[in-house]
């Protein structure tokens, strides 16, 4: 029966270009899409001093480009990270930047994008839609399959020692995109397995989001949790496969712009105290919480997970809840085979913390809304002892 349509609006980023080996050209594809030539890259020493960026630089060289490479972007990056990306891409006369690396530079360099030619308080820009004014050109290269950072309209940033803020504008979403698969050959299997999930978690949560969901947003949630648990395994286990890396990286960046237009929930909002109060990595806390917040949501989401049982385990004529049941132990299936740890007390958590967690995850209320089921602090501290 065709039912109709709630208003929705959906943003991505203006274009996004896939080829393999595409970063070896990177100077000629920059140099057909934007007129400017004083590049800012932003990476992070690993890659930078492994030679990830040597075929890039050459491509930029060659076709007219001045390069300054601001490497010192690490993972959860706080304030100051972002401010001395700013002072070197304005002494160095950046007049376009690149983020080239995992979600942490791609953040960076959004803001930075920004704050090359605006004079506006980063204070004042935390929130949804505070940004003011435009930016430079911006250009998105990811090196992992896992954030979808690339197409996304939030940038992350560490304020304390164990809390994080969020800029959310339509300022930070992408120019262009490029994606390149060749460049996440070498990425390690623990890595792999961590951002392949995070990615799987974006399509998941996007699909039963209880806010914006839309048919677009679910179009791209379906293909991309198809890619992602048909290829996770083998990427895991034989990283030098191009088919499996060029499936999971396309996954991740479907699953990215479905939860830009459709957000994440209560899986992420319990992920990010794992990673404020242990630094864990953002794809590891989220797998650490998949399978507890997939089992409690149950109650409402049976029917969706139903349908994503069909998609990456193929229609039967069983109910809902078994469908429902028989992806949520598909999903803990692939966890356990892609070899990422299985329980909060594998990555040294203290289960005396658990109290604590649960109260700061409570202040993730912009995701917790999102979630198909109410989430209060016992539920938490439930899913946290569950995960324990």
């Amino acid at each position: 029966m065709i039912k109709e349509l709630n208003p929705f609006t959906f943003d991505t980023p203006g274009s996004m270009h896939l080829e393999w080996g595409g970063a070896a050209r990177l100077g000629e594809l920059l140099g057909e899409w934007f007129e400017q030539r004083n590049l800012l890259i932003v990476t992070d020493k690993f890659l930078h001093e492994n030679g990830l960026l040597d075929a890039a630089k050459a491509s930029l060289a060659a076709n007219g480009f001045t390069v300054a490479v601001f490497d010192d972007v690490v993972a959860d990056p706080p304030e100051s990270v972002l401010m001395a990306c700013v002072e070197q891409g304005k002494a160095a006369g950046a007049n376009i930047v690149l983020g080239l690396g995992g979600g942490s530079s791609m953040d960076i360099a959004k803001l930075a994008a920004i704050m090359l030619v605006s004079e506006q308080p980063l204070a004042d820009m935390y929130g949804i839609g505070n940004v003011k004014g435009s930016r430079t050109p911006l250009v998105q290269v990811p090196t992992t399959a896992g954030t979808g950072s690339e197409v996304t309209n939030i940038t992350i940033l560490t304020t304390g020692e164990t809390t994080k803020m969020g800029v959310v504008a339509q300022q930070l979403y992408a120019d262009r995109v490029l994606l390149d698969a060749e460049l996440t050959i070498g990425l390690p299997a623990a890595a792999t397995a961590a951002t392949g999930i995070d990615a799987m978690v974006h399509a998941i949560e996007a699909y039963t989001s209880a806010h914006r969901k839309n048919p677009l947003s679910d179009v791209l949630a379906r293909e991309a949790l198809r890619l992602l648990c048909g290829n996770l395994v083998t990427a895991c286990q034989d990283g030098a496969n191009r088919t499996a890396r060029e499936a999971m990286l396309l996954g991740s960046n479907l699953a990215g712009q479905a939860f830009s237009n459709s957000p994440v929930a209560a899986v992420h909002a319990l992920a990010y105290p794992l990673g404020g109060h242990y630094h864990l990595p953002h794809g590891l806390t989220n797998a650490l919480m998949l399978g507890p917040v997939l089992r409690f949501n149950m109650a409402a989401a049976a029917p969706l997970y139903a349908e994503l049982a069909d998609v990456v385990l193929g229609p039967d004529e069983a109910d809902v809840q078994t469908r429902s049941a028989r992806f949520v132990d598909h999903m803990q299936k692939l966890m356990n085979q892609s070899g990422v740890p299985q329980r909060l007390r594998d990555v040294n958590i203290s289960e005396d913390s658990l109290p604590t967690l649960a109260r700061d995850a409570m202040l993730q209320s912009r995701l917790l809304m999102n979630n198909p089921v109410e989430v209060t602090e016992a539920d938490a501290l439930a899913l946290y002892r569950e995960a324990y």
